[in-house]
């Protein structure tokens, strides 16, 4: 595990960042390569139905990220602190916790898949591959939201290397799969859907059997531990609400925009879904830097050292503005070449190209506003945080898009996407300045127990681990 609350900030944040980065990317080849397979493998309709299950099952996947993100900033504060009695005792009550939740959303998406995919206005050729992708793949909710968890626990503490590792392989797992389903079988979207079903679930039990066979107790499960304790749980809602409902306030602003782009028709779905895919590793740097930055601040608050944020912050702010300004000049110059991965059609590509040039020229204030929001999510300040998420989607965002697209066409629905990114930058960095994030402390005055981590020759470094 890895203590922030000690050395070069910039170094810190990096080493944090780097392994997290390349397992949120292997992860995004999930959608990537069915999108990719299914493509050129069966063709653009069925490539659409991919395009508009997905804002559905984000949705869902974006619910528990925002629990386990909630959790997450409770588990580091509690290791900044080294209270090892209620940082067990908050894992074990977010396991059991998540394990109904996912049975809810498992239920829940079988049912409400075709009611949804009638709501936003599926076309009629993609209504049915759609759904089967859609079921298929929240019968495997258990796995996503098992995974998140274990993996979650490992990176509030501070290890972001091993869960690449499950991710990597569970990928690559995914990647043949697909190949083998949809290629060599012929089972079309189904065999995509059923690649990712069987790839999450891998992730999931590596993920868990590496965790109980770790020598450091303090991070297994116990059986016997695992029910769910009152206080601690209050304490995950209390900072999961928020999170999750930001997180699932944004998904579904996605199922809003994905209702905007269907009447223009299947070539606009089958564009938009392919730029998404590129805007989804486009992304992530800035988004990994924000989790970085989440358990960074959360530590040093929960060690009582709120001096080294500003420190960790700047650090941050320049890493990733820098790689969205690179990946920016890429997607302005050459983003057909990178859309004819996907499909060889010039109408579809065209489509795809506008939302690349549109959307990735103002990358860096995306950084920016997630960076800040970071710093605010690890200091416990998480209710802002959703208040302008909402703002920025659904007061800017989508009115937006939708008034310009009436104008403009699809056009319009691309420029609503950073005009919500500068109003959600203004209102973060606003609240950011005025200091008052740093009233907020959950770890309390209680007596702390010493958590136990072996001595290294550079203990700015520690990786139990490795």
């Amino acid at each position: 595990m890895k203590k922030m609350t000690e050395g070069n900030e910039a170094r810190l944040i990096l080493s944090f960042s780097i392994p997290l980065l390349l397992g949120n990317v292997f992860q995004q080849l999930y959608s990537t390569v069915d999108a990719i397979v299914v493509g050129f493998g069966v063709g653009k309709a069925a490539l659409a139905a991919i395009g508009v299950s997905f804002p559905i099952i984000f949705l869902m996947i974006s619910i528990v990220a925002g629990i386990c993100m909630g959790t997450g900033i409770l588990l580091s504060q509690y290791y900044g602190a080294g209270d090892t009695v209620r940082l067990r005792k908050a894992m074990h009550t977010s396991y059991v916790f998540l394990f109904y939740a996912s049975i809810v959303a498992t239920v829940a998406g079988i049912f409400l898949a075709d009611p949804v995919l009638r709501l936003i206005g599926t076309p009629a050729d993609t209504i049915d591959d759609a759904r089967l992708f859609l079921q298929i793949t929240f019968a495997s909710m258990v796995f996503v939201f098992g995974y998140n968890a274990t993996t979650s626990v490992m990176r509030s503490l501070g290890d972001s290397k091993n869960p690449l590792y499950f991710i990597a392989i569970s990928s690559l797992l995914n990647v043949a799969l697909d190949i083998l389903f949809v290629l060599g079988f012929g089972w079309g979207i189904a065999g995509a859907a059923w690649a990712t079903f069987i790839s999450q679930a891998v992730a999931f039990f590596i993920s868990l059997v590496f965790l109980q066979r770790s020598k450091h107790t303090v991070f297994r499960i116990s059986w016997k531990e695992l029910r769910i304790d009152r206080i601690e749980l209050s304490k995950i809602l209390r900072l999961s609400t928020p999170t999750a409902l930001q997180m699932g306030l944004v998904s579904l602003s996605f199922i809003a925009m994905t209702g905007l782009i269907t009447p223009f028709g299947t070539d606009v779905i089958a564009g938009y879904t392919m730029a998404s895919r590129l805007d989804s590793f486009a992304v992530l740097p800035a988004m990994t830097l924000s989790i970085a930055i989440s358990t960074f601040v959360g530590q040093n608050m929960g060690a009582n050292k709120p001096e080294r944020v500003r420190k960790g912050l700047n650090a941050t702010l320049a890493i990733g503005i820098g790689i969205s300004v690179a990946i920016s000049l890429l997607f302005i110059f050459v983003p057909r070449q990178l859309l004819g991965l996907f499909l060889n059609d010039q109408t579809v590509i065209n489509y795809g190209a506008e939302y690349l040039v549109i959307v990735s020229s103002f990358y860096a204030l995306f950084a920016a506003m997630f960076t800040l929001t970071g710093v605010l999510r690890g200091a416990g300040a998480v209710g802002f945080s959703m208040i302008a998420t909402v703002v920025a989607v659904w007061v800017a965002r989508i009115p937006a898009s939708w008034i310009l697209s009436s104008f403009i066409g699809p056009a319009g629905i691309w420029w609503g996407i950073p005009i919500g990114w500068l109003v959600g930058l203004a209102m973060v960095l606003a609240y950011y300045l005025s200091g008052r994030w740093k009233r907020f402390n959950l770890t309390g005055k209680s007596e702390l127990n010493t958590l136990q981590v072996e001595p290294q020759a550079n203990p700015q470094t520690v990786d139990p681990f490795v």
